[in-house]
């Protein structure tokens, strides 16, 4: 009976990216900012979008390997421009927003002097996987940038997204955890805990890039270009600064 309820739901999820005008390959980091572009863009031209999300590398592993997606969403430029050079990707990586780490926890811990709680606690640190997941990676460049890098490490629990990761915070798995503002800032978790934004020089701008795929250029050229030239308009850079992101 499991199985049969798994499958009808999988057809389901097949069924409804099929229906729309578009699919997305989208950075769990977007999440919530995501839904309100979808339906914004959507309102203003009819064409519906169907979103994923996961951790960038996956999802740059996925077209790689000719995953049916039209746009890709990046939390980085790094993998977009890896897909463009490998003939992956109808242009270069244009990038929309600017993301922003920073140190959460769901708990009582005391973030006033988060590189304390860094230094002296023993409880786990939540990080996304570095080598998939860009808020990860700049995650260990902000630990490296402190020199804390091999202290933490044993605490360390590693999400496969930062979307997961933010779970492991939540949960209260993780004492203390990197991740997005712009997942700290959405409906689901505003409010709860305490978070900290980090120096933005103590790891590298986490510049984020869209392009669209080479499936894209052929499977819907026209609504892909529509989506892609929407993000960059007052509306959707509007949403984007709701979140927390900063301009690219």
């Amino acid at each position: 009976m499991n199985f049969r309820l798994t499958a009808l739901a999988a057809l389901f999820a097949m069924q409804q990216a099929a229906a729309a005008d578009l699919t997305v390959a989208v950075a769990a980091n977007l999440q919530y900012a995501f839904e309100a572009l979808a339906r914004d863009f959507t309102q203003r031209t009819g064409l519906t979008v169907e979103p994923s999300y996961n951790s960038s590398g996956k999802f740059a592993a996925q077209i790689q390997n000719g995953a049916p997606f039209d746009v890709f969403l990046s939390a980085d430029r790094e993998f977009p421009d890896r897909l463009a050079a490998s003939g992956q990707a109808a242009g270069a990586p244009r990038v929309y927003a600017r993301g922003v780490l920073v140190l959460w926890t769901a708990g009582d811990a005391d973030l006033s002097d988060w590189l304390k709680l860094l230094r002296e606690s023993t409880g786990k640190v939540a990080i996304a996987n570095p080598d998939t997941a860009p808020y990860g990676r700049e995650a260990v460049n902000l630990l490296t940038h402190y020199r804390l890098l091999e202290r933490v490490k044993p605490r360390l629990v590693y999400g496969e997204s930062i979307g997961q990761t933010t779970q492991f915070i939540e949960s209260r798995a993780a004492e203390a955890g990197f991740t997005a503002k712009s997942l700290v800032l959405g409906p689901t978790l505003q409010g709860k805990g305490r978070w900290v934004e980090l120096p933005a020089g103590s790891y590298r701008p986490i510049a984020q890039a869209v392009i669209i795929t080479r499936y894209g250029a052929t499977h819907a050229p026209t609504q892909a270009r529509k989506f892609v030239d929407y993000l960059f308009t007052p509306a959707a850079q509007a949403v984007f600064a709701r979140f927390g992101y900063l301009k690219p």
